[in-house]
């Protein structure tokens, strides 16, 4: 049997390898037929390539599948694992906010009891009329906007312009289609303002640029990088608490503020309406309008 099966292989052996070689020129042969038969029956060679083309369609599509499900799993656990982290990051958030709720809810309850006891009265709720910035009437020399709202309930002059941010200057003119707002940010806006953390009172002035300053601080008044700047509500001209800025900087020079609205980003506004009537808007007996202790053509 061992040299029956021995003979077979030495006798095999060749007409394998002749059988690959001829396999390999007849393949050559037949493809050089093909390209000549294309070139002279165009039509029967599309014919014959949409019949193998259909016949072969089915193939490659079963044969496309795993591959299909595969990235298709593939991106599955990507999006889980996407999930996971996300969820993951929302417990944490939520922990932290369920935190800071009973802190809240203690200290609302807390207040509650002390109004009651001081005998409180609160200020009253601010109405509020919402508009669009049409234009920048500034330049290098003003800051100041145009909205298109005019004379109309709930627009005054001295009223303070705010957005969700925090505040972003006065009412200074109001006419028939349109309202002047008075940046803080301009030369000529001076602000009562309370540091946050240490109730600190001072004035915040503009500049022109997009920096404010902290003047007329207290002697020994304690300012550091990162207080936030709010309304203080002295004069009567803007409310209690309205956020500024934050302060950017401590130095010889002076403190600078960056306000939490910049000029170039706004778009919609809210004009505050709390009766406050700290800001005269009277009229000179020249026919001029007094503002701030100043005439005004």
């Amino acid at each position: 049997m061992k040299e029956r099966s021995r003979f077979t292989h030495r006798v095999s052996a060749p007409i394998r390898g002749l059988g690959h070689r001829f396999a390999f020129l007849a393949l050559v042969v037949a493809a050089f037929a093909l390209m000549l038969v294309g070139k002279a029956d165009v039509a029967m060679m599309e014919r014959f390539r949409t019949q193998v083309t259909d016949a072969v369609a089915p193939i490659l599509d079963i044969m496309s599948r795993p591959v299909a499900t595969a990235n298709e799993v593939v991106a599955e656990v990507r999006v889980l694992g996407v999930i996971a982290a996300e969820n993951r990051s929302l417990r944490l958030d939520k922990e932290r906010l369920l935190h800071w709720q009973v802190i809240a809810r203690k200290l609302e309850a807390e207040n509650k009891a002390l109004r009651a006891q001081l005998n409180y009265t609160p200020a009253p709720e601010a109405s509020y009329v919402t508009a669009r910035v049409i234009a920048d009437t500034g330049g290098a020399f003003a800051h100041s906007l145009l909205l298109n709202v005019g004379v109309q309930p709930g627009i005054a002059k001295g009223q303070a312009v705010v957005t969700g941010d925090g505040l972003v200057g006065r009412i200074a003119g109001v006419g028939d289609r349109s309202t002047r707002i008075l940046l803080i940010t301009d030369l000529n806006s001076r602000i009562p303002v309370l540091i946050e953390t240490t109730r600190t009172r001072a004035i915040l002035a503009g500049n022109n640029t997009n920096r404010l300053r902290l003047i007329h601080l207290p002697p020994g008044s304690s300012v550091s990088p990162g207080d936030r700047v709010v309304t203080s509500g002295h004069g009567g001209a803007f409310p209690v608490g309205l956020p500024v800025g934050l302060v950017e900087s401590v130095s010889d020079a002076g403190i600078s503020v960056k306000p939490f609205v910049t000029r170039d980003r706004l778009e919609y506004v809210r004009v505050l309406d709390y009766g406050l009537k700290g800001i005269i808007d009277g009229s000179h007996p020249t026919g001029e309008t007094m503002e701030g202790g100043k005439a005004q053509p």
